[in-house]
């Protein structure tokens, strides 16, 4: 490799991340902690990074040394995130909010393009909903907590800091310009299964179990008007809800803009797989908008899809 090579092959990755080069530099200046003269000097390559600024870039902005070098070695690079969602350390806490940060930026890139392939509800519609949302925790700590001390549904606690972040977290998502979901067609069984497994073994009481009932009501009257309208009915940015007639094995998704590019794999409740590498975010996206032809779409079509769908979920919910 000649002299250089690299430091271009570095600084044209450092640009597909921050396209704008104010935008870039000020990332620079915050993560690195140096002034904006020092940042113009290595984008200009008067100076090269040095080996501990280009490992915590790399860390910070998940930029494999494939990307680094210029070299392809044919392997695609995944990182994987755990979140301790009862009890996140500062790390998991900046993490989630890194996430709120950037659905933020989305709002005003009209191209912007979030896709979930789901068999479980995602959390884009779970924050929005307090019973659910801890569910979700609870299913969360009863799967990966300790064993030998597990809790009732009602012993889950969840932080004033973890609330607030739901909260602009539900907020935000709904500023996407566009949004579409693919849910199995069985979603909502399975999710009723387990409340009465878990109803079964008295970690949730009655009250409790009708506490969550009445929020999946609201949670499919909301879904109900957002289908009606092919829309967030906060911001009137466009949803595509479609129904899968072929079972979903886990939950999926990825965001594509102009801003940069990245899909998930949701593993287990607890990790998040993910790739920003372009090649397979675009093929991600293809196989994704594929899963399209084995399901059947209930936003902004004809109303008796709709009604049928949600009567037939309604009755699942009833009964609970």
């Amino acid at each position: 490799m000649e002299k250089g090579n690299w430091n271009d092959c570095f600084i044209s990755t450092l640009y597909e991340k921050y396209p704008q080069k104010p935008q870039l530099m000020q990332a620079l200046m915050d993560l690195l902690h140096i002034e904006r003269e020092a940042v113009y000097r290595r984008l200009r390559q008067d100076v090269s990074f040095s080996i501990q600024e280009i490992a915590k870039i790399s860390v910070a902005w998940n930029i494999s040394l494939d990307r680094i070098t210029g070299i392809h070695s044919g392997l695609v690079p995944f990182f994987m995130q755990s979140v301790n969602y009862i009890e996140p350390s500062e790390q998991e806490l900046k993490f989630l909010r890194e996430i709120i940060h950037s659905i933020n930026l989305f709002k005003d890139m009209p191209d912007t393009e979030f896709r979930d392939i789901c068999n479980k509800l995602p959390r884009k519609l779970l924050a929005g909903f307090y019973h659910l949302n801890k569910l979700s925790l609870f299913r969360w700590m009863y799967k990966y907590g300790n064993v030998k001390n597990l809790v009732p549904f009602s012993q889950v606690i969840v932080s004033e800091e973890k609330t607030r972040l739901d909260a602009e977290y539900y907020s935000a998502i709904k500023n996407v310009p566009k949004s579409s979901f693919l849910f199995d067609e069985n979603l909502f069984v399975y999710l009723v299964n387990d409340i009465r497994y878990f109803h079964s073994i008295k970690l949730i009481t009655c009250q409790e179990k009708e506490h969550i009932k009445k929020d999946l009501f609201a949670l499919l009257e909301y879904l109900k008007e957002v289908a009606r309208n092919g829309c967030y009915p906060e911001t009137n940015h466009k949803v595509d809800i479609y129904i899968s007639q072929l079972s979903i094995d886990t939950n999926y998704s990825y965001v594509f803009t102009k801003l940069g590019n990245i899909c998930f794999i949701h593993v287990f409740d607890k990790f998040e797989i993910y790739t920003y590498e372009p090649d397979m975010v675009a093929n991600f996206r293809t196989w994704m908008q594929l899963k399209q032809r084995s399901s059947v779409q209930i936003s902004g079509v004809d109303e008796k899809s709709q009604i049928e769908y949600f009567e037939k979920q309604n009755q699942i919910v009833s009964s609970l």
